[in-house]
Formats: structure tokens, sequence, C-alpha cells
């Protein structure tokens, strides 16, 4: 039987909806949710990613603004511009897009958000507290994918979740975010990444599943348990002679083999990607409902 596919699309709109219920809530408080966005350099799909996240806090009632700095820009300028930011009383959320150029310190410029309005949970502080299991922001891709598992009726509760991929903002996050003891999670977690050896080994006793290695087609259906639940974080473009723009968007699972094997399975594009832009939303509104409780 081919796999449930989980509609990321859809999903994400049932929270965009609850958020935008929750900022008319704050706005008869006198309460407008603000994000900031900080934007280095002209990367196009920074450009295009900072754009999407815009429209999108627009449309749910959500105040933001977008700040271009230059791609020569500084590293002390660029704190410093981080830190005006930070004071200003009209953004709750603060968000520096990443990657920065290589000339700048990408762990110094994201330890300079004020980790109360760190809204993708990237500061050393809010990744120490969610470690510990203190209140935080939780990062929005994984943040995204457990609301995924929960709204499908996939709980991780008791299973065994393994995790390809230990980057700051996806796998590490993430496989802390499961192992934490209570009721949303309690999962028995295996990281895996590069330096695995037999990486099929690990992923076939998995019962659910996360590819998140920046590796097209890298997760093949024997590497699957049957009936596993498989979430594909990939975000990769490949050559397609057949396409008008000569590329395609793939994750990092081989879709059309793995359908068949799986019993659940996210598509790329229209699966975890949206989800990352609701939960955005979504920790905006958590953190200004945060400044006036």
């Amino acid at each position: 039987m081919p796999a449930q596919i989980i509609d990321g699309r859809a999903i994400a709109q049932e929270i965009r909806a609850e958020v935008a219920r929750r900022v008319r809530k704050l706005a008869r408080r006198g309460v407008i949710p603000g994000l900031a966005f900080v934007l280095v350099g002209e990367n196009p799909s920074s450009i295009s990613y900072v754009r999407s996240k815009g429209d999108a806090a627009e449309e749910t009632g959500i105040f933001s603004e977008t700040y271009p700095l230059s791609e020569s820009i500084s590293q002390e300028q660029l704190i410093s511009h981080i830190l005006d930011v930070d004071e200003d009383r009209r953004f709750h959320a603060v968000l520096l897009q990443l990657p920065l150029p290589p000339h700048l310190d990408e762990s110094a410029a994201i330890n300079a958000i004020d980790p109360t309005k760190d809204v993708d949970g990237v500061t050393a502080v809010n990744q120490g507290r969610l470690l510990r299991g203190e209140p935080c922001p939780h990062p929005a891709t994984p943040a995204g994918v457990m609301e995924m598992l929960h709204r499908t009726g996939h709980p991780p509760s008791g299973k065994h979740v393994v995790v390809c991929g230990r980057s700051n903002i996806v796998g590490k996050p993430l496989a802390a975010i499961l192992m934490q003891k209570n009721a949303r999670a309690n999962a028995t977690v295996t990281v895996c990444h590069t330096g695995t050896a037999d990486l099929g080994e690990f992923t076939c006793r998995a019962d659910i599943l996360v590819a998140a290695m920046g590796s097209p087609a890298a997760i093949t259906a024997d590497m699957v348990k049957p009936g596993a639940v498989v979430i594909d974080v990939g975000n990769n473009w490949v050559d397609d002679a057949s396409r008008k723009s000569g590329r395609r968007l793939v994750g990092d699972v081989d879709f059309a083999g793995v359908s068949r094997v799986a019993g659940a399975i996210t598509p790329v594009p229209g699966g975890v990607g949206p989800m990352t832009v609701a939960m955005l939303l979504s920790n905006t509104v958590m953190l200004a409902e945060g400044s006036v409780s």
C-alpha cells in the first residue's frame, strides 16, 4: 500500500490560521507582534526566503521589517546593527538570515541576538535551555517536524526515532526535543551523520526516520523499515533539463522508492518547508505573548 502523504502545506495553513487568531487576541490588548529580519548581502535565495517570510507574517497580522545590509559589512558593524534591532521595542522577535558572507563570524552574530527575541532558538542561551528542557523558542524546522508528527497521528512517544543530520538548526535541536521527558516527546533517539558507518543499519530500525543531511536521495527504499514514518527535511537543487529553469527541488529521500515502503512520508516540496515558516510565525507570537503575560 502506498505511503500516506503528509501534506505540510495544509498543516501549515492550519497553524497560520491559529497564529492569526492569536494575533487578533493580542491586538485587542494593544500589542502587535513584531518580527525583524536582518539580511546581509545579495544572496538570491536568502532574499527570496526573507521576502516570503515577511509576506507570511503580514498575512497573519504580524508587523515585519527587513534590514538589508551590505555584503561587505564588518563584524563590528553587523553586531552593532543587531543590538540596535534588539533594543527596538516594536520587535518581539529577531531573525538573522543565514548563511552569512564568509568573512563574518556566524556564531558571534547569532549570539548578539537578545535570547528573549531569538525567534529561531539559535542562540547559545536558548540551545542550552532546549537541551535542559527549559522553556524557550524551539528552532522552527524541528518545531515544524514535531507538529507534523502530532497532527497526523504519529506521536513520537515510545518510538525509536533516527535523525540523519547533526546541524545546529535541525539535527541537534530535533534530537534534544525528541528525547525530553514529556508527553509530546519521550522518544528513543539515534543521531546519524556523515561519520556514521553503514547508515542503513541504523535507519532500518527507525519507527520514525528524519532525513536532514543535505544530500539528494541519500535515503533509499532498502534503508527504510516497512511502515516507518519518513520526514524529509532535505532541500536540494538538482539539474533537470525537462524544466524551464533547468533544475528541480528534491529532498534527501528517494521519494518514488521510499513511498512504496514507508507508512507515511513528507514530499519535497510541500512538506517540511511550509511548516518552517508557519512555526517561525508561531514563535513570533509566542514571544509577543510572553512580553505581556
